[in-house]
């Protein structure tokens, strides 16, 4: 059974139900926003993923979830905010796949890319406005000022060979974590459930998220990621994995990244990193963090729990 099937099946057939109308919902806000916004707002909302954030909003609601208007307005404004991070990160990047298709800054450029993204989080705005919770409002907007600190610290720390293993995390934290908080904490208000601790069990399964991300940067394959092999090396973005292999590897330490021009040159430095130990004691520490946020859900309903303990074993999935 796949990993969102298992969820599903644990949570019972609400869940499943609340998604589909998400996915609806999604795909109704990109129009009347004129023909070339549509559309690549529309792209951008189809490419997808597996849906984890807008899926933990369902959960942190209570398992049978609440088929409320208001929970699905709140899982679609967090889908939302990510959907326009990542448009904004390739517009930021340069790059030219996103899972496998070519970036809205690839096939349009930079101001369509920009515009886009703005567009995207507007309408996250306006999404969550209908619910009329000022609490909902507060968490999201949080959220979204730290998700671009993390992004102002990706760009100061670029090319760097000083970047700590401290720092790297709270990068991670502010970039990805931020929002798995969030779709957790806006579930929680919804469900009138524990909101500090379903909080920091989002965040710290976004950590292990982030970091199990970066290790597959590291071990491909393109055809798995969507991306090609070493893309964080070739734009800079220095990674625990790197972190790691220089305290063990002289000529990584001694590496200047900005001095890597070609795919062939990043392969090349994944694979003295792997050889390094470093995806191992990444993927250790990620396991940890999956672990840390499992042991404060025992307070929850039993299904609940259940179904939450299946998401975080799911981000572990995706590097198995």
């Amino acid at each position: 059974m796949k990993p969102v099937e298992a969820v599903f099946d644990a949570a019972g057939a609400s869940v499943p139900r609340v998604m589909q109308r998400v996915e609806r919902r999604m795909a109704e806000v990109s129009v009347d926003h004129g023909a070339a916004l549509a559309r690549h707002a529309g792209e951008t909302i189809a490419a997808g993923g597996k849906r984890l954030r807008p899926l933990l909003v369902c959960l942190a609601a209570g398992v049978p979830s609440p088929e409320s208007d208001t929970l699905v307005h709140s899982a679609v404004a967090v889908e939302l905010v990510h959907g326009a991070t990542l448009v904004h990160d390739d517009v930021l990047d340069a790059s030219l796949l996103r899972r496998g298709r070519p970036t809205v800054v690839a096939s349009s450029g930079r101001r369509m890319a920009t515009a886009t993204g703005d567009l995207l989080f507007s309408r996250a705005f306006a999404e969550l406005s209908l619910t009329r919770s000022l609490s909902a409002v507060c968490a999201l907007s949080r959220a979204s000022s730290e998700l671009a600190l993390g992004e102002l610290m990706q760009r100061s720390d670029a090319w760097s060979g000083d970047v700590t293993v401290g720092r790297y995390l709270e990068r991670c934290r502010l970039k990805t974590a931020v929002l798995f908080r969030a779709a957790c904490e806006l579930g929680a208000i919804e469900g009138e459930g524990p909101m500090d601790t379903l909080g920091t069990f989002g965040e710290q399964i976004g950590l292990a998220f982030q970091l199990l991300d970066d290790v597959l940067d590291v071990s491909g394959p393109p055809e798995r990621t969507g991306k090609p092999q070493g893309a964080d090396l070739l734009d800079g973005t220095i990674t625990l994995p790197l972190i790691e292999a220089r305290a063990r590897d002289r000529e990584l330490a001694a590496l200047e990244v900005r001095d890597l021009r070609t795919a062939t040159d990043a392969r090349a430095v994944c694979e003295r990193i792997a050889a390094t130990g470093a995806l191992e004691t990444a993927r250790a520490r990620a396991l940890q963090m999956v672990a840390g946020a499992k042991s404060i859900l025992p307070a929850l309903p039993d299904r609940q729990r259940a179904a939450l303990d299946l998401v975080a074993d799911g981000v572990v999935e995706r590097y198995s």
